[in-house]
């Protein structure tokens, strides 16, 4: 066998390989989305999407059953965008730290211990949630709510707690995919700006953060994604109560939902989990359009 026969089987080789993974990939999505939604439908159709989206009470196991998720859903939203408002300016800051201003070693350094924040698994996150930040928050939760009568206590499980873990939890990413962008920037933008007398911050927060505007707003959908999506350290942080979502109230996620009910859950119960399950995935999806339309719609500046 030739060289050239032998180079166009092992290149067709390879193709067929990434062919075969590709569609493993493919199938496991609609293997997902297809029990999804065979699962979830059913109960939606059953309950109505109107009653169960809007209704705020969840009581399956009463004598007459109510599977109502507003709560549920306005704390996931509530717990996810709040995280992503505080991580935004700390991930910017950092990666333009990294990028434009730290020394290569220091950068290293840096970049090295903010990977491996991202390896940490997140029960760890839970339980520093739950040594740490609840009891913080429950020595201030007695300092603002001294003397009522009204008030719940939560102990420190509440959404603050989540919003600090998920803040934790969502900056590796942020970070990441930030640092990303912003060594895509093309040095010629920055040596025209130097050109005409610019200072050194003036070029990073006026040319070389517009221009990876895109990546960053990538960074952020991501972490929206991961925030939605976590499950067992908010759930040992949020105190699992259905009610509206305040900073010092209990609440409960779509994910927690899924966790402290599906082991016991049976019948209608069950299936109005998964109907959860599959407005939690509807969620997922919508983001992800929204991230691939965004990276189709925007360009970073490079070269």
């Amino acid at each position: 066998m030739n060289l050239s026969l032998r180079t166009s089987v092992h290149e067709l080789i390879a193709r067929y390989v990434c062919a075969a993974c590709a569609c493993v990939a493919l199938l496991a999505v609609i293997s997902i989305s297809a029990y999804c939604i065979i699962s979830g439908l059913p109960a939606l159709l059953r309950i109505g999407v109107g009653n169960m989206v809007t209704n705020t009470i969840w009581a399956p196991t009463a004598h007459v059953p109510s599977f109502g998720i507003l709560y549920v859903i306005a704390a996931s939203l509530l717990a996810a965008t709040c995280s992503v408002a505080i991580g935004l300016p700390l991930s910017i800051l950092t990666s333009l730290f990294l990028t434009e201003i730290a020394p290569a070693p220091l950068s290293r350094i840096v970049s090295s211990a903010i990977e491996l924040l991202a390896g940490i698994p997140s029960v760890i996150y839970g339980l520093l949630g739950m040594v740490y930040i609840c009891p913080l928050l429950y020595s201030l939760e007695k300092v603002l709510f001294a003397g009522s009568t009204t008030h719940n206590f939560s102990g420190g499980s509440n959404m603050l707690a989540c919003v600090c873990v998920l803040v934790v939890m969502i900056l590796p990413t942020m970070v990441s995919v930030s640092v990303t962008a912003l060594q895509a920037v093309s040095d010629n933008l920055r040596n025209a700006s130097y050109a005409l007398g610019a200072t050194r911050l003036q070029t990073i927060f006026k040319i070389v953060l517009p221009a990876a505007k895109s990546g960053i707003c990538t960074g952020i959908i991501l972490a929206i994604g991961r925030a939605l999506g976590e499950a067992m350290a908010i759930s040992m942080v949020a105190g699992g109560v259905v009610q509206m979502p305040l900073p010092f109230d209990s609440v409960r996620l779509l994910t927690t939902q899924l966790v402290s009910e599906m082991g016991y859950a049976q019948g209608l119960h069950r299936e109005a989990l998964f109907a959860v399950g599959l407005v939690l995935y509807l969620f997922i999806i919508a983001i992800n359009v929204l991230l691939a339309f965004m990276r189709r719609k925007k360009r970073v500046y490079a070269a």
